[in-house]
C-alpha cells in the first residue's frame, strides 16, 4: 500500500475537489476533515470518500459553493437546508449557528437536510469540545443506505445511524462516536477494496446466514450489516431506530424509507449544544470530567491489559502514529483516487 504524509494528502484532496468546481474555501474543509479522519484511524471515513465525492459533484448530486438556507430560526433553535452542498462544508456552518445560541442559553439545537455526507461526527463534538461546551450529535443517511437488518430478519430496514456525545476536560476531550450497526458501512468498503474478510458478527448475507464476505453488500442478492450489540442487538437496533427517526423527523427530511435507493447519497442532522457555564459551571464540570476521567483511569487492568482506554484515546494514539509513520491508502482506493485524478488532470504526488 503507498503511505503519504497528511498534508500530501491534503493538498491532493483540495486540489481533486478544486479541479471538480469546488470553492477553494470549501475544498479546504473537506479535504482538511477527510484526512484527519484517516489520522484517527477511521478510514471509512477518509480519502477513499474523495471519489465518491467527485463523483457526486459531476453528476450534480452534490452542488459546489451553495449557501445553507435557514428554514426556521428562534433563539434556542435552528432548523436549515443544505441544498445538497457538501457535508463537511454545511454541517460546520449549522455547528457555527448553533454554538453562540447555546452559549447565550445553556442549551441550543439544530437539524439540516439535504446534505451532502457529514463525515466524522466527532470532528463536531471536538470543536464544541474546544469551547468548553458538551454535544450531542447524530445523523441518518437521508432516507438511503438501509443496510442494518432488524434482529431476526433478513433485509436490512435502517442505516447505520451513528451517535456522536462528547465532553470537554481540562486536557483532551473525551468524545464517543460510534455507528448503532456492528460496523460502519464504510469499514466493509474498505475490506471489500482490500479485497479482505471481515470479523465475524459483521454481516449477514440475503438468507440471514453469517457471513465474512463483504461483496454480499454490493451485489445481488444483497447481505446485510448486523446491529450492534452481539446477543443484544437488539439495544443497538432500537437505538438505530430512534435516531432514524429523530433525525428524519425533526430535520424535515427522510427517515429510512423503501422510496429512496440503497446507495447512500448524504444524510440528515441533528446537533444539540450544551453550555457547562449556564448551568453548574465550567470550572465545576471540568473539575468532575478530570476527577471522572482520572479515577475509571485507576481502575487495576486485566492481565493482559496495559491500561484502560477511554472514548477518544484510539483516535489519539492512531493519529500520533500516522502523523509520524504516514497514512497507508489501501491499493484498491489508491487506484480509485488516481483514476479521478486522471480525470480531473490533476498530478498525482510521487
Amino acid at each position: 500500500m503507498p503511505i503519504f504524509p497528511a498534508a500530501t494528502l491534503t493538498r491532493l484532496a483540495q486540489s481533486l475537489f478544486e479541479a471538480a468546481g469546488v470553492p477553494a474555501e470549501d475544498a479546504t474543509v473537506v479535504a482538511r476533515s477527510l484526512v484527519d479522519a484517516n489520522l484517527c484511524g477511521h478510514d471509512s471515513h477518509g480519502v477513499m470518500r474523495v471519489p465518491q465525492y467527485v463523483e457526486f459533484i459531476r453528476t450534480g448530486t452534490y452542488k459546489s459553493g451553495v449557501p445553507l438556507t435557514v428554514l426556521s430560526e428562534t433563539p434556542a433553535a435552528v432548523a436549515a437546508d443544505g441544498n445538497w452542498g457538501l457535508g463537511q462544508v454545511q454541517a460546520h456552518r449549522l455547528l457555527e449557528r448553533v454554538m453562540p445560541k447555546a452559549a447565550g442559553l445553556g442549551v441550543a439545537a439544530g437539524t439540516l437536510r439535504n446534505c451532502g455526507h457529514t463525515g466524522r461526527l466527532g470532528e463536531y463534538a471536538e470543536a464544541a469540545a474546544s469551547e468548553n461546551m458538551a454535544f450531542f450529535g447524530a445523523v441518518n443517511s437521508h432516507g438511503a443506505g438501509r443496510r442494518v437488518v432488524p434482529p431476526g430478519g433478513t433485509e436490512g430496514r435502517i442505516s447505520t445511524n451513528p451517535i456522536c456525545i462528547g465532553a470537554p476536560t481540562s486536557g483532551e476531550p473525551v468524545v464517543l462516536d460510534f455507528g448503532t450497526s456492528a460496523v460502519a458501512e464504510g469499514k466493509v468498503r474498505v475490506a471489500f477494496q482490500k479485497k479482505e474478510l471481515t470479523p465475524d458478527g459483521w454481516l449477514i448475507d440475503s438468507t440471514g446466514k453469517p457471513t465474512s464476505d463483504p461483496a454480499v453488500l454490493y451485489a445481488e442478492p444483497r447481505g446485510s450489516i448486523l446491529p450492534f450489540g452481539g446477543p443484544q442487538m437488539y439495544k443497538g437496533f432500537g437505538l438505530g431506530l430512534l435516531l432514524d427517526l429523530l433525525c428524519g423527523g425533526l430535520s424535515g427530511g427522510p427517515c429510512s424509507s423503501p422510496a429512496f435507493p440503497i446507495a447512500g447519497q448524504g444524510n440528515t442532522l441533528l446537533f444539540v449544544v450544551f453550555n457547562p457555564a449556564l448551568f453548574g459551571g465550567v470550572g465545576h464540570f471540568l473539575h468532575q470530567a478530570d476527577g471522572l476521567i482520572e479515577y475509571v483511569r485507576s481502575c487495576p487492568p486485566a492481565d493482559g491489559v496495559s491500561a484502560i482506554t477511554l472514548p477518544g484515546d484510539p483516535e489519539r494514539a492512531a493519529k500520533q502514529k500516522r502523523q509520524a509513520e504516514g497514512i497507508a491508502i489501501p491499493d484498491g482506493t489508491w487506484e480509485l483516487i488516481a483514476k479521478t485524478a486522471v480525470g480531473l488532470n490533476v498530478a498525482l504526488p510521487a
